[in-house]
């Protein structure tokens, strides 16, 4: 698995990244997603608001990052809206990208994805589809869960998701008034229809995807305009800090997701902005020039040494060196600014077990504990959690580890065999057995079932225990 710096792709589906963005990768055809805490905290900063303000609890509303260069959104079952990075990079401002979030929030607020019989037979198999992703999404496979939801493949063949122009017009009014109510502006909605309203004449073949499934009209953009124009926070604008935010994310997408000669092309070193510092050394990362970027993270270090997230990349790049000694400073440095994020945890737990130093694991284990409490589904740190117990000696954790891991994937089998050896290891009545036992009865066998495992293994051992009650 291969993770670079903060926005790290991972090359190997089923592991949730735990280096601050990561890339499930998923067949070529397909989407991966992208997880950062970076721009995750900034994405939830500005749009937490906007679904309170529309009457959504932030916490059920999951919203992913795709890796991906169409211009494409999405919201579909279990409030789970998708945006692709090619979307991201194409919006002129903040208040544009807010606007489109807050736009499929108004699709699962009005509850359009739920409408299982509103557009007729044909939808069934779309729906059908759309579970299937959803579950794999909050199973821990994100990848799995964007291949299903967010292909252009998906979305073109299927043809599915062709809103009813009155759902698209009412996610606009939604995602308009609830702006209002966060006291944000909606023009950036508009504003971004009107940047692609060519759209509408263009063949299926030639649109973006977005337009496919949202569909566009000079009709829609004035019937939004005019409402949003008498609105009291229209003339709002984005304050110099979100400006700089939306630089920032800019930069670290393009500087991970295009080659870093592109980025250097991109980024002049004329331009000595921070977002345009950061991504010149990301380049010079991912371009094998190792001292030369963990020079320019050093300089940004000097300037901002409070910043988490240069800590979390000057590690990364140390442990993706093959230097994962020299790394833990720079991790541990970036959890103790940020305690509660858990793929910095990761980062640290991950460069302690790469020491193999027996004297790490107790603080790899601890750090992966947190970040798993706080992220159940996060595979790679039930892996990882699971490598670590092992090194210890613990064989009765280390298969708990590796049950919570396949659980976490969806692979129900695979975590019952597990919570079933680790049980066996385990102390009878502690909280670990305990959880080895709820994965089990969460596979569908009951404690008839279990105490007739238990009944057949003491037999094989040569003692026969009576039934209950006998």
């Amino acid at each position: 698995m291969i993770g670079l710096t903060r926005l790290a792709f991972r090359l190997v589906t089923g592991f949730v990244a735990a280096l601050a963005m990561a890339v499930a990768a998923t067949p070529v055809s397909a989407q991966s997603t992208i997880r950062d805490t970076e721009i995750e905290g900034i994405i939830r900063e500005w749009s937490d608001p906007v679904f309170v303000a529309m009457g959504l609890e932030p916490a059920d509303v999951e919203v992913l990052l795709v890796a991906d260069n169409d211009l494409n959104a999405f919201a579909t079952r279990g409030r789970i809206m998708g945006i692709n990075t090619g979307l991201i990079l194409r919006t002129q401002n903040p208040n544009q990208l807010l606007g489109v979030i807050a736009h499929e929030a108004g699709h699962i607020k009005n509850r359009h994805t739920l409408r299982d019989g509103a557009q007729g037979a044909g939808m069934q198999p779309f729906l059908m589809s759309m579970a299937l992703g959803a579950l794999a999404v909050l199973a821990g496979e994100p990848g799995a869960g964007a291949a299903l939801l967010g292909s252009g493949q998906y979305f073109g063949t299927l043809g599915a998701l062709r809103y009813l122009q009155g759902q698209e017009g009412e996610a606009d009014i939604t995602a308009a008034r609830g702006l209002e109510a966060a006291g944000e502006s909606a023009r950036g909605l508009v504003e971004f229809f009107e940047n692609f309203r060519s759209q509408e004449v263009f063949s299926d073949a030639r649109r973006f995807p977005y337009f496919r499934s949202h569909p566009l009209s000079g009709q829609r953009i004035e019937a939004l305009r005019r409402p949003v124009e008498a609105m009291s926070n229209y003339s709002r604008v984005d304050s110099p800090e979100r400006m700089a935010q939306h630089a920032l994310i800019r930069a670290k997408i393009q500087a991970f997701m295009n080659p870093p000669t592109q980025t250097l092309r991109t980024y002049l070193e004329t331009d000595t902005s921070f977002p345009a510092r950061y991504a010149r050394a990301i380049a010079w990362y991912r371009d094998g020039q190792t001292q030369r970027a963990l020079d320019a993270t050093d300089a940004l270090i000097a300037e901002d040494e409070g910043n988490p997230f240069l800590w979390e990349l000057k590690g990364q790049i140390l442990f993706e060196e093959g230097r994962p000694a020299e790394a833990i400073a720079a991790h541990r440095r970036s959890v103790e600014l940020l305690p509660d994020a858990p793929l910095l945890r990761i980062n640290l737990a991950h460069a302690l077990i790469e020491t193999r130093d027996p004297t790490q694991l107790e603080d790899a284990v601890d750090n992966l504990k947190l970040a798993t409490a706080r992220e159940p589904e996060n595979t790679l740190a039930w892996r990882l959690l699971s490598q670590a117990y092992s090194s210890q000696g613990k064989e009765g954790e280390a298969r708990l580890a590796s049950a919570e891991f396949y659980f976490a994937a969806g692979g129900q089998e695979q975590a019952t065999q597990f919570a079933l050896r680790a049980r066996d290891l385990l102390p009878r009545g502690s909280i670990e057995w305990r959880r080895a036992m709820d994965i089990v009865l969460a596979s569908g066998a009951t404690m008839d079932d279990i105490d007739d495992l238990d009944r057949r293994q003491e037999r094989q051992r040569g003692t026969v225990i009576a039934p209950p009650g006998a």
